[in-house]
């Protein structure tokens, strides 16, 4: 069996990693010569609107499936057309425009923040009269890790925040005063099987995940999977799915979804009894879904920009690094570090010696 990944990043990888063991093979249709998964398979090496790669991806993959969400729709959905191809592409078209992603929560009755569109400075100002401070202003296409995002504290910001996202469409959000940023990761099969896994509690920093921590018998999960079945149901959904979420007292309140395997779900690879890679590949090729249960206490620390010595992570108990060959750039993601512990007290001090290595080289 061959899967075809639309993308060949770290995600790729981990993907590609978790389908040796079950037998699969892997093709990877990429446009950077450097991809860090273009070893664990074959690439095709070019844009992601070449026709001759396209038809050649949907020719060998008896499935295709992609890593992130900035691949063309209409190229997923011209693959739909000649091959199998999940999640479907109207999950990924959906994800790509934050203005069409807002409104569609809310068709399905999902609370977001308020929000408005903004096509030119006047609106923007219009809107804030509306909204009030604080603010986000975001760009409607192409952002992630906080690219494309700017905060608005007063209206001394407003010339200088649209000169950021260039004149592009956008959103502008009314700040969500949230007590913490959850997220929760399922995945739907082919057959419609659901399985959910325990939701992370996420730290980010400049508009990065740097920390995920599992959160085994939340009081707000149940919330949070009525929430992203609704996203399966609406979709007819096959995949790995991440739902992003503030807390606000006892509600929670929809940032954004991920038609993909997520970063906050990186500590499912020690940290539960199928990580999300494998239910992934488990999802899409309608095989039985692995069970999502806690391993313990679990977490994952992202490395940003830049790495400590590896015999300095492997020194910490119960530290797991993982490694994504790629080149150090300021505010990229080279590699991650899962913590799993029988006991809190263990726990603590393994992340808290991570913590410290990943204040150290971030963007060193």
């Amino acid at each position: 069996m061959k899967v075809g990944i639309l993308g060949a990043g770290q995600l790729a990888r981990m993907i590609a990693l978790a389908g040796y063991p079950l037998g699969l093979e892997f093709i990877f249709l990429d446009p950077s010569v450097d991809a860090c998964a273009n070893t664990l398979g074959e690439h095709l090496y070019g844009d992601y609107n070449d026709p001759v790669l396209l038809a050649e991806l949907a020719e060998r993959a008896d499935v295709v499936t992609y890593e992130f969400e900035n691949v063309p729709a209409q190229v997923a959905q011209y693959l739909s057309e000649h091959t199998r191809v999940y999640p479907p592409a109207k999950a990924l078209e959906i994800a790509q425009d934050r203005w069409i992603e807002k409104n569609f929560f809310l068709e399905l009755g999902i609370p977001t923040p308020k929000f408005a569109l903004v096509d030119s400075l006047e609106d923007l100002k219009q809107a804030m009269s509306a909204l009030g401070y604080p603010a986000i202003l975001k760009t409607r296409t192409q952002g992630y890790d906080g690219k494309g995002q700017s905060l608005l504290k007063a209206e001394a910001d407003l010339n200088s925040a649209w000169e950021l996202v260039q004149g592009l469409p956008a959103i502008v959000e009314a700040f969500v005063p949230f007590s913490r940023e959850v997220s929760i990761i399922a995945a739907r099969s082919v057959s419609g099987s659901v399985a959910f896994y325990p939701l992370s509690e996420n730290l980010h920093k400049g508009g990065i995940l740097r920390i995920a921590e599992s959160r085994t018998n939340d009081p707000m999960q149940a919330q949070a999977e009525d929430y992203i079945s609704r996203l399966f149901n609406a979709l007819d959904y096959v995949g790995v799915l991440a739902l992003e979420l503030f807390q606000v007292e006892g509600q929670l309140i929809a940032n954004e979804f991920a038609p993909r395997v997520h970063n906050s779900g990186h500590w499912t690879i020690e940290g539960a009894e199928t990580s999300q890679f494998e239910n992934h590949l488990r999802a899409i090729l309608d095989l039985p879904l692995g069970s999502t249960a806690a391993v313990g206490k679990a977490a994952m620390v992202n490395f940003i920009g830049g790495l400590p010595e590896t015999e300095d992570v492997l020194a910490i108990e119960n530290a797991h690094l993982h490694l994504y060959g790629k080149s150090l750039r300021k505010g990229r993601k080279v590699a991650h570090v899962t913590v799993r512990t029988e006991t809190n007290e263990q726990f603590e001090e393994s992340i808290s010696k991570l913590k410290r290595l990943a204040d150290q080289v971030d963007d060193s």
